[in-house]
């Protein structure tokens, strides 16, 4: 077994002198990561346990995605995620006695990780509720959540959350200017099409299911963007969590449904997504 760790500590260090995470001579290489956690419920791990009894505003998990990477790497994290968190907090104290999160970072730290923007403008919050009160109006059929909102969603992204991520990744990189930066994406929450099995854990009428998946493309796209702007890594999860949607069983799912789910946080990832999210963001970065 120990040489088997053995052999895994030497491709994780081989991975991180190959991406330039870990330079400057033998002793420094042999540190561990300084890596700093930032971000919303996705990366907090909101409704997973165990519950980090450290800090019970931010109901962060000690099984999310920034603990799972450290683990995997042996770096040395810095969790200041935090579930409900908006892109101002990054910059301002979101509850009396936290702390800006962008307060965690120095010019020693080594990796900075973030889920962010999905509830600027109260983005998810208030597509899932409206379209779900909507769909369960119409019993599930037609649209009635685009039909009332159109862009609406979509434009509140453009004009606020792109703009505010992008602020906030050059804030990052100001603070922080030898970090590796990686803007994560968000899974997956609908499938691409209606799931009539679906409707009563997820009560999202049929024609707004390919709505709802495609204000969360966008959402994605704007921090790919942002990202790309910045000199960011963006982690991409539109692929893999492809068929891991809140509709799929236990076991496969990585987001938990609206209702029936497994979680006491609804609509985010359960311990398997956050698992998947470490996974693809170490294989991003080419850390595994």
């Amino acid at each position: 077994m120990s040489k088997v760790r053995n052999v895994m500590a030497a491709s994780i260090a081989a991975g991180l002198l190959a991406t330039g995470l870990a330079t400057g001579g033998d002793a420094h290489a042999a540190s561990p990561l300084n890596y700093v956690a930032l971000g919303d419920s996705y990366s907090a791990g909101s409704g997973v346990l165990p519950i980090d009894t450290g800090n019970l505003l931010c109901l962060r998990s000690t099984a999310n995605y920034p603990h799972v990477l450290a683990s995997s790497t042996g770096a040395h994290l810095k969790d200041v995620t935090c579930g409900a968190a908006q892109t101002k907090d990054f910059a301002g104290s979101q509850y009396p006695g936290v702390a800006p999160q962008l307060d965690a970072l120095s010019a020693d730290t080594d990796l900075v990780t973030f889920t962010m923007g999905g509830n600027d403008n109260n983005t998810f919050i208030n597509a899932v509720t409206t379209c779900g009160t909507a769909g369960i109006l119409s019993g599930g059929k037609g649209s009635p959540c685009k039909d009332k909102n159109g862009t609406s969603f979509q434009d509140q992204i453009d004009a606020h959350t792109y703009p505010a991520l992008k602020k906030a990744l050059q804030d990052i990189r100001a603070k922080s200017p030898n970090a590796r930066i990686a803007a994560l994406g968000y899974p997956w929450i609908t499938p691409s099409t209606a799931d009539p099995s679906c409707f009563a854990k997820l009560p999202i009428a049929s024609g707004d299911v390919p709505y709802l998946r495609d204000i969360q493309a966008h959402l994605n796209a704007a921090i790919e963007r942002a990202a790309q702007e910045t000199g960011a890594a963006y982690v991409d999860f539109s692929q893999v969590s492809e068929g891991h949607d809140a509709c799929k069983a236990v076991g496969t799912r990585w987001i938990e449904p609206l209702l029936f789910g497994q979680n006491i946080v609804p609509v985010h990832p359960n311990a398997l997504g956050e698992r998947r999210m470490a996974e693809r963001t170490l294989s991003v970065l080419k850390m595994g």
